[in-house]
């Protein structure tokens, strides 16, 4: 890893990363969650983003990474493809399921379609490996600056169902819902590629963030509870569609509203 991976970054008399402190008392530090296999990049990243003012916290795995992601309040994220436990996308699409926060991904990889995955999975930027670490922060500015400057409650609306993501709220007919968590996760997943089928496997892996097996109907009891909660018929047509043999794919087509 070390110079390979983090070019320019500055060298003690022993030719190693040299520690670092902000010259800037009492500065607001920016948190930021790093999700990468390689501790020593990790520990590198810790030191020399501090001196721009970034609380960096590492963690090494793919399920690591998904529980400090969703359970945690971060600034941004910087998330790595080859992870652990899991690739760095499907992180990604568990994080995006419950959260906007920005993502930066990481990888050794540079081939454009990596990328493009990458980003139509909901990355913020890619950076490929080995990056100067100047662009990295460059990048982490730019990422933060344009999430403040559109910052702003995000809603999903489709029909008569508006989602709220920022505090987690539904309203169905201008009422209010009360969902389980896990019913959010699988509402708002659906509604997100609402018009497409998505399996079983699919809503389990990313909402619930495990696989199911043949005999467990979880997903099934989910779905059922969001129909008798929602109405079953939205327009004259099943709210939520159970494709025999395939999953489940919400009716219509999201209208998302900045604010």
């Amino acid at each position: 890893m070390s110079d390979k991976l983090l070019r320019n970054a500055p060298l003690d008399q022993d030719g190693c990363i040299a520690d670092q402190e902000s010259d800037e008392e009492g500065m607001s530090l920016i948190s930021v969650l790093l999700v990468d296999d390689d501790v020593e990049l990790c520990s590198a990243l810790k030191r020399l983003l501090a001196m721009d003012g970034f609380d960096v916290t590492a963690v090494h795995d793919a399920n690591s990474g998904i529980e400090r992601a969703l359970k945690e309040q971060h600034a941004l994220i910087i998330l790595d493809v080859m992870l652990p436990g899991g690739d760095g996308r499907k992180v990604l699409r568990r994080i995006r399921v419950a959260s906007r926060v920005p993502v930066i991904m990481l990888t050794a990889r540079g081939d454009e379609a990596d990328r493009i995955a990458g980003l139509e999975g909901g990355a913020d930027d890619y950076l490929p490996k080995p990056f100067n670490t100047r662009e990295l922060v460059a990048r982490m500015r730019a990422v933060l600056r344009r999430r403040t400057e559109s910052a702003h409650p995000e809603i999903f609306r489709i029909a008569d169902l508006e989602i709220h993501l920022n505090n987690r709220r539904v309203l169905c007919a201008s009422k209010e819902v009360d969902l389980t968590g896990a019913e959010f996760d699988i509402l708002l997943l659906l509604v997100r590629s609402a018009g497409k089928v998505l399996s079983r496997d699919e809503i389990a892996e990313v909402a619930l963030g495990r696989p199911v097996g043949m005999l467990d109907r979880s997903i099934d009891n989910h779905i059922s509870n969001l129909r008798k909660k929602l109405g079953n018929e939205v327009g004259g047509v099943d709210r939520i569609r159970n494709i025999r043999g395939t999953g489940y794919a919400y009716t219509g087509e999201v209208d998302w509203d900045p604010r």
